[in-house]
């Protein structure tokens, strides 16, 4: 979590608010990758990538 704060701070203190909706994309197709690896609709989710 300290993580988080760290990024927020960095994106409040610089005002670069333009990059957190990258962020929250790029976690999400993280999120879907991991949790996609072994499941049975793997083929389908990198037939979009």
């Amino acid at each position: 979590m300290e993580f988080l704060r760290d990024l927020w701070d960095f994106l409040h203190t610089r005002k670069k608010y333009w990059m957190l909706p990258l962020i929250i994309i790029l976690i999400i197709f993280a999120v879907l990758i991991i949790f996609s690896s072994g499941s049975a609709i793997a083929p389908f989710i990198y037939t979009i990538f």
